[in-house]
């Protein structure tokens, strides 16, 4: 019984040792001294002893409760110490140092801008996957194999193509007008959507151009839908987005999944039509494409052309956002520079 309370206070004294705050000092104190501590036990179990022995354990017993209990407050007293020092070298009342924050990025800030625009006017957010099968591409978009319009694209395939084999079947997507497809293979008219994302094109990068950067797509097919509906869509969009000083005007284009097509343009919101740079002294800054969706789009998911009619709209996120914020170089969106971002916090 002798060595047990040794080895009580042997772990007791070290437990002490490796304390490390008031509250791990406390632990200790109910743990060795409390009402079923390892000393008060011991206390305890000393009327089991041979008479002749108690006497001589208890003595010890005690000795060894006071010399726990004396090392105990003495580390408390330690802790509470430096606290107080620590107190008195620092101000605990005056406010933290602020942490830097982070800011979003010019490209996120247009992404959600233009979503809530259209949400108001009632169009749903929808998003599909990156990595597209050829048909939701281009030939369900009115491009099969050999169309010229493809070539536009330069498109990246995932899939393995052998020197001088056909092209492949799994590709990048080069734009976001596949999620149209998937939407209305998965959805029955009315459809009012905007799907943003980031596509892939085998471009070498410049101050204009990006192998990946961000596109939104539009489409509205309903019963009685008109070019008319288009253009009021498109006028409400760009005075939301910019002004309502800005003018819009339509040009005649041509998109393969959509006739008739239109290029629309918005007056400089730099020099206010007078000529500049950036408009390259037109007066006029190209937006977006868009058009009425082409009968043989509707014929690829399975909608009847004589019933419903709509268009559809994209224009590059990336682009918006370097006019947005004056932006000179595309390639200072992707450069991860915080500089940047943190103009716009």
């Amino acid at each position: 019984m002798e060595t047990s309370i040794e080895q009580i206070l042997e772990e007791a004294l070290k437990a002490l040792d490796d304390a490390s705050d008031v509250e791990s000092v406390k632990a200790l104190s109910v743990r060795y001294l409390g009402r079923k501590g390892a000393v008060t036990l011991f206390l305890r179990s000393i009327s089991q002893m041979p008479p002749e022995k108690r006497a001589a354990m208890g003595k010890r017993a005690n000795d060894v409760k006071n010399t726990i209990d004396k090392a105990l407050k003495d580390t408390l007293r330690r802790f509470e110490t430096a606290q107080t020092d620590l107190e008195a070298r620092i101000d605990v009342t005056l406010p933290g140092r602020p942490f830097p924050l982070g800011s979003l990025h010019p490209i996120s800030r247009v992404t959600m801008e233009i979503c809530d625009i259209f949400v108001r006017l009632g169009f749903d957010i929808v998003e599909g996957p990156e990595v597209e099968s050829d048909w939701y591409n281009f030939e369900a978009l009115n491009m099969p194999v050999g169309h010229p319009a493809r070539g536009e694209w330069d498109t990246l395939f995932v899939d393995h193509v052998p020197p001088g084999g056909e092209p492949g079947t799994t590709v990048l997507r080069t734009h976001t007008s596949p999620v149209q497809i998937r939407t209305m293979l998965d959805s029955e008219p009315p459809i009012y959507i905007v799907a943003p994302g980031r596509v892939f094109r085998r471009d070498t990068p410049d101050s204009t151009h990006m192998p990946v950067f961000h596109q939104i797509e539009g489409l509205l097919v309903d019963e009685g839908v008109t070019f008319g509906h288009l253009k009021a869509t498109l006028e409400t969009f760009l005075h939301a987005l910019f002004s309502d000083e800005v003018d819009v005007r339509l040009r005649p284009g041509y998109f393969p999944f959509t006739e008739p097509s239109a290029e629309v343009d918005i007056s400089c919101i730099f020099c206010d039509k007078k000529g500049c740079g950036v408009c390259s002294g037109s007066g006029w800054i190209e937006i977006l494409g868009a058009g009425m969706v082409d009968p043989r789009v509707f014929e690829a998911v399975g909608f009847d052309s004589d019933r419903y009619t709509g268009f559809a709209f994209g224009l590059g996120l990336d682009r918006v956002a370097m006019l947005v914020y004056g932006i000179p170089d595309l390639r200072q969106l992707f450069a991860g520079d915080q500089r940047l971002t943190r103009q716009f916090a």
